[in-house]
């Protein structure tokens, strides 16, 4: 029991990687700063940093997601329990993922917890400490993302303009190059506007590349844009493996013989694989169909999400990287007008349901290891 344990909450991770570690570096890839394959290696280089250290700032959240004080302390550390949670988990996110969905690994665990203590205890279920120490941190966090991610938007736009720093588009025709200053273009639709030479055809805007012109202490203001949005978005991922290794490893802490750091090496390892081959789907979704952005509004999306998320992590708060990640690209959309509402109502709606359909598998899987 303890083996199929281990294999299951090894797939778990595998399940969270495929659907969680792209979500660090989507801005990286939606804003043409850099190819899927460079985002995905430095999105795993980053979270396999984060998990490896989340040995020793992971403990708060190691606790929290063991299950105790939301379901009785004997079925908590029941191995049936247990395995009915990882399976249920891993099963709810990996359709997830294959669908191209970007849901929380946090509300997984949340769902199958509770739909396996309502079958196993009933009404003995915790309902208060679910609803205080889970529930209201996760719907608070994209709340805040959303407001300090148009905020440093706001903030670092300003500080662009007031420094000077101009934008302009370099189109690039076969072999020939030609640069066309702007004086605030806000987006990549706006070039369609543009009184360009009548020999200009210009098909698709993805075409094109914006940068921003300027120098500052010999280097371009551009190189050092995409320098600080590369480390923002190792920041995220750094947050995100920090953040959900713990949870993860909690359904571990069953097996007694288990060293608990070989655990963490091996929910990293199954992490990073699972992102290596499976996140392509995540990645559409989140790097082209939440909202149009450029480098700085990247970079200030990755600012908000890793600030919130490490913080949380510190302080032993289960929120969502998913949920703050989102947050922040949606709270620059609105901001910059570009936002795809369609997207963001559906994208919550499969939050809403990740809970629901979690329970309902850990319910069941529960019912049938009883049996068995």
């Amino acid at each position: 029991m303890l083996a199929l344990l281990f294999l299951t909450t090894c797939f778990l991770a595998y399940a969270n990687g495929a659907n969680d570690n792209f979500k660090g570096v989507a801005s990286l890839f939606g804003s043409g700063t850099c190819s899927y394959r460079t985002a995905i290696t430095w999105a795993t280089v980053a979270t396999f940093a984060g998990s490896i250290l989340s040995v020793f700032l992971g403990q708060a959240l190691l606790s929290k997601f063991s299950g105790k004080g939301i379901v009785p302390d004997h079925l908590a550390g029941s191995p049936g329990f247990v395995l009915a949670v990882a399976l249920a988990a891993g099963l709810t996110v990996i359709l997830a993922t294959i669908t191209g969905f970007p849901v929380s690994t946090t509300h997984a665990l949340l769902g199958a917890i509770t739909g396996c203590g309502f079958i196993a205890v009933g009404a003995a279920v915790n309902v208060k400490a679910l609803a205080n120490g889970f529930v209201l941190p996760l719907l608070l966090s994209p709340i805040l993302a959303i407001l300090l991610g148009g905020l440093l938007y706001l903030l670092f736009h300003g500080g662009r303009i007031a420094f000077g720093l101009r934008k302009e588009w370099c189109v690039c025709l076969g072999t020939e190059e030609e640069v066309i200053e702007m004086p605030q273009p806000d987006s990549l639709l706006r070039l369609r506007q543009l009184a360009l030479p009548s020999h200009l055809t210009i098909a698709e805007a993805e075409n094109c590349r914006q940068r921003y012109s300027g120098h500052f202490l010999g280097i371009t203001s551009q190189q050092l844009v995409d320098a600080a949005h590369f480390l923002s978005a190792g920041m995220v991922s750094f947050a995100r493996g920090l953040n959900d290794t713990p949870k993860i490893v909690a359904l571990l802490l069953l097996a007694k013989s288990l060293d608990i750091r070989i655990g963490f090496l091996a929910i990293a390892l199954m992490m990073a694989i699972g992102g290596l081959l499976q996140a392509r789907r995540i990645a559409e979704t989140m790097s082209h169909k939440i909202t149009a952005m450029n480098h700085g509004q990247g970079f200030a999306a990755n600012l908000s999400t890793s600030l919130l998320v490490i913080l949380a992590s510190l302080g032993g708060l289960p929120v969502s990287t998913t949920h703050v990640s989102v947050g922040s690209l949606f709270g620059i959309g609105l901001t910059t007008g570009q936002a795809y509402p369609r997207v963001i109502v559906n994208i919550v709606l499969s939050w809403i349901i990740t809970l629901p359909c979690a329970a309902l598998i850990g319910g069941t899987a529960y019912l049938l290891l009883r049996h068995l």
